[in-house]
């Protein structure tokens, strides 16, 4: 009988299953999406949904001013993925809301990306349920609006458009975010494209101004915040962990509270 062995006894390394599990969360979190938003669902882009909800306070019965952040999941296959994102902002005593996003339709043919126009603030998004991101109102919302205006005219892709790794319409929302950090904007996970730093910078602070962020053209990178916690990017999908919800940011399904 051959004596047994003595000393230590080396452990198999885990990193492969550690980037298995790592790579099925970043699949696994889309296709549940998908099936949870779009299943069974026949939507075409003519007839989907886009009256207002009534998230938006009535211009008629309040006269300051307001600033709210939308988010929708994105029509067709792009919401098993992720959001579209825009803004919304009513001057004091003004009757009517301004729109503000970024819309891909019609770049191909020279026209601008930015779009800045009057329009339901709060309507569902070819079919999508919009979410309110973040509001001010008073004072604080009429300082802001004319940094928002700013930060608008400063995108620095208002010719381009690529649904993905972007620049699309959430990384205009979060350049916007950087330049009036006022607004705590903090992106959900499935903003994909949020993480695409305008200009082709590769650092930044994150849109809720409360952080610092890395980024390789959207497709990898890190970020760090009091608003986002510590979020990882991998081909522009986002995955991490939220101290201040105390919960976690998974590609496709969102931002998931564990209490």
């Amino acid at each position: 009988m051959k004596p047994a062995k003595t000393g230590s006894v080396k452990r198999r390394r885990r990193w492969p299953l550690t980037i298995s599990g790592l790579i099925a969360v970043l699949i696994v979190g889309p296709l549940l999406a998908s099936s949870a938003v779009y299943g069974g669902s026949n939507r075409e882009w003519w007839s989907a949904r886009r009256d207002a909800t009534g998230l938006a306070p009535d211009p008629a019965t309040t006269p300051e001013a307001v600033v709210q952040v939308y988010a929708a999941r994105a029509f067709g296959w792009r919401g098993a993925f992720g959001v579209h994102t825009w803004i919304a902002v009513k001057q004091a005593n003004a009757d009517h809301y301004v729109r503000l996003e970024v819309i891909g339709w019609g770049v191909g043919r020279g026209g601008s990306a930015v779009r800045v126009r009057r329009g339901d603030p709060d309507g569902y998004w070819y079919g999508s349920y919009p979410e309110v991101l973040t509001e001010l109102r008073g004072a604080e919302a009429e300082s802001a609006i004319e940094k928002i205006a700013a930060a608008a005219k400063s995108y620095p892709h208002p010719a381009e458009y690529t649904v993905w790794p972007g620049p699309n319409s959430n990384t205009f929302t979060a350049h916007v975010g950087r330049q009036v950090p006022e607004l705590h904007l903090d992106l959900p996970p499935t903003a994909v494209g949020k993480d695409y730093l305008p200009g082709g910078e590769f650092a930044a602070s994150t849109p809720s101004g409360t952080g610092f962020q890395l980024s390789l053209f959207g497709l990898l990178g890190l970020a760090v915040g009091v608003e986002e916690g510590i979020e990882l990017n991998f081909l522009g999908l986002n995955l991490g962990i939220d101290f201040k919800a105390l919960g976690l940011r998974l590609p496709g399904i969102g931002s998931v509270n564990l209490i």
